[in-house]
């Protein structure tokens, strides 16, 4: 792999980033032109999920979604980890995840 030479790489730009904002006082949590406050939210010491390309398109597509205001709903077959994946990206935010299977 290439170094990250700049900030403002995309391949920096992609990843899901926890910074401490002074002026707040609160944690930010940056992903590509998406930002948002840390929820607080505990979820209990499961474990998390092994990162792949697929789950991080999945991630930067809802980050993206919900800094417009918009929800995601990720589509395909069933067992290939479409809700793992979103929980696991709410847990990583700390924010409520309820999942309702109809």
């Amino acid at each position: 792999r290439d170094s990250i030479l700049d900030e403002s790489e995309f391949a920096w730009e992609s990843q899901l980033r926890f910074k401490w904002d002074k002026k707040r006082d609160d944690i930010v949590i940056n992903q590509c032109s998406g930002e948002f406050l840390y929820g607080y939210e505990y979820m209990g010491l499961n474990g998390r999920l092994v990162i792949t390309g697929l789950t991080d398109r999945c991630y930067m597509t809802l980050t993206t979604a919900l800094s417009y205001r918009l929800g995601g709903a990720p589509a395909g077959p069933a067992g290939t980890g479409k809700t793992e994946t979103t929980k696991d990206l709410a847990k990583s935010m700390a924010l409520l995840c309820v999942v309702f299977n109809c």
